[in-house]
């Protein structure tokens, strides 16, 4: 039986991977749209996309970001500014890409732009940095899209959305979590309400990569801002040595996890963008593969176990 089960599986991942070998036609002619496209995932997925011979319009949110590109990249890329967290940039943006696509509409939106800090202890935050962040990676993906959708359904195209392994499950306080499960919900409506039209919705939920995201100077830069706001009560509540202890774990443990490897990541975008048949989820690296897609599938009594067995503890802890 179990022999007969094996068999069944193997089966259906060469099925699955004969039948995701073919790609999208006329690439010339597909405009793709990239947020944040300034470095990391962004800026190697447009370059990888205009290599493949798409016409790729690409935002960035400084203007080294777009002269960076434009060195890179061949006289089909464009390059326009965008800030996801205001409604006057996006909808600029959309009017710009309208007049560009034309009767052809738009292949693809890949929303990439995002950030990771402020990120704490949750009662280290205020409500106004849960805003933030959900302005950028939440609301941000959701008004882009919205903003291209008509231009998408006419060409029966694709949203891709970059998720993370961390809107399955919540290791960490802060509102990092909370957008990064809000894009997996948005992922799944859009899914469905856009099957009628043709179009395919396809999120992409990478594990641990060296961007700015992961940066662990970045990280341990935002943790002392947040302590050296705080009330001297929440001080006394987790102690002196809480961040030093924290910060020590990060350059321990949490350091040495990134993959260097940024292509894993963009070459998943790209089959969502360029295959016939995309798969509806990507996970991203072997932590999210082996570890944290597993772990979101176990009891919350089990996960809550192995994430709190090693994590720092407050100094007025009484667990």
């Amino acid at each position: 039986m179990y022999l007969y089960l094996c068999g069944l599986l193997l089966l259906y991942y060469v099925y699955r991977w004969f039948r995701e070998l073919s790609t999208v036609p006329d690439k010339g002619n597909k405009y793709v749209y990239v947020t944040g496209c300034d470095s990391g995932f962004g800026q190697l997925l447009a370059k990888t996309l205009d290599s493949k011979g798409f016409r790729v319009i690409a935002s960035c949110y400084t203007e080294k970001g777009e002269e960076d590109l434009k060195k890179a990249c061949s006289d089909r890329l464009t390059t326009l500014h965008l800030d996801v967290r205001s409604n006057d940039s996006i909808n600029k943006a959309a009017a710009l890409i309208k007049d560009k696509v034309g009767e052809k509409g738009l292949w693809g939106v890949v929303n990439n732009a995002g950030v990771s800090v402020p990120s704490g202890q949750c009662d280290w935050l205020t409500i106004d940095d849960y805003k933030f962040m959900m302005d950028v990676n939440l609301m941000g993906v959701i008004a882009v899209t919205l903003s291209v959708l008509p231009f998408i359904k006419k060409a029966q195209g694709r949203v891709v959305n970059i998720s993370s392994v961390f809107g399955r499950i919540a290791p960490t306080g802060g509102p990092y979590c909370v957008s990064k499960y809000g894009v997996e919900g948005f992922c799944d409506s859009l899914r469905l309400n856009m099957h009628a039209f043709g179009v395919k919705v396809i999120c992409i939920e990478p594990g641990f990569f060296k961007t700015n995201v992961t940066d662990t100077e970045i990280l341990m830069r935002n943790v002392q801002q947040l302590w050296d706001k705080l009330p001297q009560e929440i001080k006394e509540e987790y102690g002196d040595d809480f961040v030093p202890k924290v910060n020590k774990v990060m350059v321990d443990k949490f350091a040495k996890l990134p993959d260097a490897d940024l292509m894993k990541v963009v070459n998943c975008m790209v089959h969502g963008i360029s295959a016939e048949h995309p798969r509806k989820r990507y996970s991203a690296g072997w932590d999210a593969k082996l570890f944290w897609l597993p772990l979101s599938y176990m009891p919350s009594c089990v996960s809550d176990y192995l994430l709190l067995k090693d994590a720092v503890k407050p100094a007025k802890a009484v667990n």
